[in-house]
């Protein structure tokens, strides 16, 4: 596993204000949430070890880290989610990594204008063979964040498509669903082999692209509930996810369960809670920053869309990662200011004698 990597040397400006704070005995408080959400503490590289039945695990193939699903890992379903380990992209490797031998490159999956083309096919590569996928044809999506699910076939690799649902039936074909903080979402059924892959951020998920998904498997497929098993993977957690009211004006609208989704997310600036007649304004109050922000819980919210279209909760495995916690780990465009790669997660329809991670 790779080392530990150390946070990245502070701003200036930063500095000087610590350093100002410590003169007076205090320093710079963390978030605080006001409900208990231990799913999204903080993950260093080293804490992703062994996971229970329904959490991801973290396998390596060579210099490629992926997580995968240890019971489709044990039948030799190809799949996997990315993460920045390994690979031969330098674009956006962040400053402390420069200088770090274990990581001399990166996994940066996205066609962007800052990497070069022929690295990011390299990274595909690779990514697929840790995948156990090697030699299928990647069938990738120009993503819009909408609700519709394409079935696709080895004969639609070259084609560009728009949206943010991918199906097959085809054992030549990876299905490929790039993210750097929304939800991807891997689905298999194990009794007539079809996969499915799914791109949620909050518009998608609004407009239920994994429950519809899931529908359209049913048609297209013979698909029966019973029969399907979820994978979610790493994707920013309400921990950090702060939107706007009328986002979740939109999931009110929408489903008896919002409330649920969301929770209000406090700062504990000391400085703040100490002298905090040095922060009042003249905007009315409920106009000022001092207030809660408001956070969503994309990943709980696709997992009850899963539930809705008929699977058991224990046949969905979910990361539990926040990538704008990790960003030495995963990429964030959140964390990173929308200068970023992008990961990848793959799947494809199982064939027989396949080898699963980490298999000799």
């Amino acid at each position: 596993m790779p080392q530990k990597i150390e946070k990245a040397k502070a701003p200036e400006a930063t500095d000087i204000v610590d350093g100002l704070l410590a003169g007076v005995g205090l320093k710079h408080g963390r978030r605080l949430i006001r409900r208990d959400t231990p799913r999204y503490q903080r993950q260093e590289p080293n804490d992703l070890v062994e996971t229970p039945a329904t959490e991801l695990a973290v396998y390596r193939d060579g210099a490629v880290e992926v997580l995968a699903v240890p019971r489709w890992q044990k039948t030799h379903l190809p799949h996997a989610f990315s993460t920045r380990w390994g690979g031969v992209s330098t674009a956006y490797r962040r400053e402390e990594s420069l200088a770090d031998e274990m990581r001399p490159g990166e996994m940066n999956l996205g066609l962007t204008e800052a990497d070069e083309r022929e690295n990011v096919l390299e990274n595909r590569r690779l990514l697929l063979a840790a995948a156990g996928g090697e030699g299928r044809r990647l069938v990738t999506l120009k993503q819009i964040h909408s609700n519709l699910t394409r079935r696709v076939t080895r004969g639609d690799a070259e084609r560009v498509m728009r949206a943010d649902g991918l199906m097959t039936d085809d054992p030549e074909v990876m299905l490929g669903i790039q993210t750097a903080d929304c939800v991807p979402v891997l689905v298999r059924d194990k009794r007539t082999g079809a996969v499915a892959a799914f791109h949620a951020g909050w518009r998608g998920t609004l407009k239920r692209i994994v429950e519809g998904g899931i529908g359209k498997m049913r048609l297209e497929f013979g698909s029966r509930p019973e029969d399907l098993e979820a994978a979610i993977g790493p994707a920013i957690g309400a921990c950090c996810y702060a939107v706007g009211e009328e986002v979740r004006s939109e999931f009110l609208s929408q489903f008896s369960y919002a409330p649920e989704l969301f929770s209000e997310v406090y700062d504990s600036d000391p400085v703040k809670e100490k002298y905090p007649l040095l922060f009042l304004t003249a905007r009315a109050p409920g106009h000022s920053n001092m207030g809660p922000n408001l956070h969503l819980d994309l990943i709980e919210a696709n997992r009850r869309q899963l539930l809705d279209a008929g699977l058991r909760a224990e046949r969905i495995a979910t990361a539990y990662r926040c990538t704008n916690c990790a960003p030495e780990t995963f990429f964030s465009y959140r964390a990173e200011h929308g200068f970023c790669g992008r990961m990848m997660s793959v799947i494809g329809a199982g064939r027989t004698g396949e080898r699963a991670f980490g298999a000799s």
